[in-house]
């Protein structure tokens, strides 16, 4: 691994002369286990909304850095998230997304938990001596409800507050997002390593190139980016028709490491990239919008998912170029342009950073 985490290319680098993180990041087969170890298994994780989850025993299942996580709403009205493991021979509690579970009941041999991640039941288990079913409980991680988001982290983590610090104050009370409306989840697989399309999220500079369709919304002129400690986020006026999202501002956060959130008028839209393998992953889009069953508003949301999904098939064709570049050997790395990419060499710093962690922890 050290031969991966060369000191040369992990030491900071001013925005004013940055190069790229170098190819190898993206391509060495050993990236997976490094980026699970190094970065998602020390950060917050988006998982869902807290509109997903609003009444008792109703949960969602994902996993982080290869635990299996289920969170769910118990009895007392609290999210909590645990791992989605029995604690008898390793089952999977839950298999997909759930509403109003009584219990948790793994899937293997049956053993129930309660939804506070009690074991209340294990059939056939009356001749184990000693065996105490309330002493056994499934592991529980940290979650935290913000904006109506739910994130959790499995292992240290910054402080939330420091997470998230000044985004609520530029939001303000009128674009808050806690009372939207989970509506549906888009799911693409992109034949990339999952930093090549944060990458490409976190800077405009392709936009007018890339999205044609969206570059006749946004004033390129006017787009800005701006980075905080741990996120960063792209901001455009924005115009377009009544009928898709009208005016206003087009606001893009990206949080640590994997998230974030596009939100324009009437609309917020959250994204995961999942890592699937070094040179795949998969990106979850989550439409949230406000409580309205209007004919024009079904009408204003077919149409954001319609231009959604041809911005995104955009993205997907991009980042399946830039992977198959990367894994050429042509390539090593590219200076970074200081006025459109400073979210891109935040990000990379970022990265760089934990790299560094991880291996004076080695």
């Amino acid at each position: 691994m050290r031969d991966l985490l060369d000191d040369s290319v992990l030491a900071p680098q001013p925005l004013d002369y940055a190069l790229t993180l170098p190819a190898r990041f993206y391509t060495d087969p050993r990236m997976p286990h490094l980026d699970a170890r190094a970065i998602f298994a020390r950060s917050w994780q988006l998982v869902c909304h807290q509109s997903q989850i609003l009444e008792s025993g109703d949960h969602v299942v994902t996993e982080i850095a290869g635990l299996p996580l289920i969170i769910v709403r118990g009895e007392d009205n609290i999210i909590r998230a645990f791992h989605n493991v029995c604690r008898h021979r390793a089952g999977p509690i839950a298999g997909c997304d759930g509403r109003g579970a009584k219990a948790l009941r793994c899937r293997y041999h049956g053993w129930t938990y309660g939804l506070d991640g009690v074991l209340r039941g294990a059939p056939e288990m009356g001749r184990a001596q000693d065996f105490n079913p309330s002493d056994i409980r499934l592991p529980e991680v940290r979650v935290q409800v913000w904006q109506g988001l739910v994130f959790v982290a499995i292992g240290e983590a910054p402080p939330f507050r420091e997470l998230v610090a000044g985004i609520d104050e530029r939001l303000g009370p009128e674009r808050s997002l806690e009372n939207y409306q989970f509506h549906h989840r888009a799911s693409y697989d992109v034949a990339c390593n999952w930093k090549v399309y944060v990458d490409n999220y976190l800077e405009g500079y392709h936009v007018p190139h890339i999205h044609p369709g969206l570059n006749s919304l946004l004033d390129y002129r006017s787009y800005i980016t701006e980075t905080a400690q741990w996120y960063s986020f792209q901001y455009s006026p924005l115009e377009s028709s009544g009928d898709l999202y009208g005016s206003g501002e087009a606001l893009y956060y990206f949080i640590h490491p994997n998230t974030m959130l596009n939100i324009l008028p009437a609309r917020l839209q959250t994204n995961r990239v999942l890592p699937l393998g070094v040179d795949r992953c998969r990106v979850e889009f989550d439409f949230y919008y406000p409580p309205d069953d209007s004919p024009e508003a079904q009408a204003r949301r077919a149409r954001d998912v319609e231009f959604s999904d041809e911005v995104q098939d955009e993205d997907v064709t991009i980042c399946a170029d830039v992977q198959r570049g990367l894994a050429s050997g042509s390539y090593e790395a590219g200076r970074l342009n200081p006025l459109r990419e400073n979210a891109v060499h935040h990000f990379h710093e970022m990265v760089r950073r934990a790299y560094r962690e991880t291996k004076a922890d080695a």
